[in-house]
């Protein structure tokens, strides 16, 4: 097991990889993330909530060993933060800049996309959490190294819409992403899936993944296991209005119908820590599930647990690393290399409100 530092810098916040992305070509491995600045005062997040975040995104040619890092090439309404919205003062708000049409305001997807080319990417954007939330996509052809976009979503009958990146391709113009929904009282959050049939022109409600839940349900993960069977596992929490002391957990639904229905199917983590951390779901080339989250309570650190029934059964965790400064760390994201290694990177600090840092650990189920 190694750990790798993607990347650091002296007085910056890097965080949540979880929203943006990973991406991955054999050996070549693409992770969104963001970066702020640093403020040991900052509350849950020791992040500078009066200075703007900028979307980043690092790139690995050997697998995870080395990485080059720059901002993400992609236009964000009025020049502004990436999903961050809740990260720093309203004068920074991309949602301001929707509403007061500056540029780069997502507009509709002219349709068309191939979402089966070879070096395609899809990553999401959004502004807020709860009502009155705005979310949008971008598209690359070219294993992000430009995008096209941002793309508008539609409300899809909700009062908000907080988008992060998971989505499923299932044809040339057919792809299904897995959201975060406003509940009906305007609190986040709840999932659901939405897909398009016509290369990204028009989305459509699908289902709602569970049932509204009392606290939240966020953050999705999802997996293809079949042409009709598709694994959800998401982020759950008991009272948010008591974050850092209520219960935490990863539930996992699945469908038999290619997502129209879902139904519960277990509880693979029934705690992750003070304030939560979101799952992450990769299969394996030997057919096993791997799914890796950040653990929020001491010792603080990075985690991962193995199926080998598809999900219906987990295995002990696995501690990639237990060495982690304070509950803000986790958000990750896993792909497989060639050679079997498992790349799962995630966002880390060393001590109580230290930096934040952009990290890898390379590892072998």
């Amino acid at each position: 097991m190694e750990h790798i530092t993607v990347y650091r810098e002296p007085g910056r916040y890097a965080g949540w990889p979880a929203n943006y992305g990973v991406w991955a070509w054999g050996d070549e491995i693409v992770v969104g993330f963001t970066v702020g600045y640093h403020d040991p005062a900052g509350g849950f997040h020791a992040r500078d909530r009066s200075r703007p975040f900028v979307a980043m995104q690092a790139r690995s040619l050997d697998g995870g060993r080395s990485w080059v890092v720059g901002p993400t090439p992609c236009r964000t309404p009025g020049g502004r933060g990436l999903s961050a919205d809740e990260h720093v003062q309203p004068a920074l708000w991309t949602l301001n800049a929707i509403e007061q049409g500056l540029e780069h305001t997502p507009t509709p997807c002219p349709g068309d996309v191939d979402f089966t080319q070879p070096d395609f990417a899809l990553m999401c954007g959004r502004t807020g959490l709860k009502a009155g939330a705005r979310s949008w996509f971008y598209i690359s052809f070219d294993r992000c190294r430009a995008w096209e976009g941002p793309y508008r979503l539609p409300m899809f009958g909700y009062t908000g819409i907080a988008a992060r990146t998971d989505y499923l391709v299932s044809g040339p113009g057919a792809c299904t992403l897995f959201l975060t929904a406003a509940k009906a009282n305007g609190d986040e959050g709840r999932v659901f899936c939405a897909r398009t049939t016509d290369g990204g022109q028009t989305f459509a409600r699908l289902a709602e993944i569970g049932p509204e839940p009392a606290g939240y349900a966020i953050m999705p993960a999802s997996l293809r296991l079949s042409r009709s069977r598709i694994l959800c596992a998401m982020r759950c929490c008991q009272r948010p209005s008591e974050f850092t002391a209520a219960r935490h957990w990863i539930d996992l639904y699945a469908s038999d119908d290619d997502g129209r229905t879902w139904g519960y199917v277990t509880r693979p983590v029934a705690d992750t820590g003070s304030g939560g951390n979101p799952p992450t779901l990769t299969r394996l080339h030997d057919g096993r599930l791997c799914m890796t989250y950040g653990f929020r309570g001491q010792p603080f650190g990075i985690r991962a647990r193995l199926s080998a029934d598809e999900g219906l059964t987990w295995r002990d965790e696995i501690i990639l690393r237990d060495d982690g400064g304070s509950h803000d760390l986790g958000y990750p994201r896993t792909v497989q290399r060639p050679d079997g290694e498992l790349v799962t990177v995630y966002y880390f600090n060393d001590r109580l409100a230290g930096e934040a840092y952009i990290a890898a650990t390379l590892w072998r189920p």
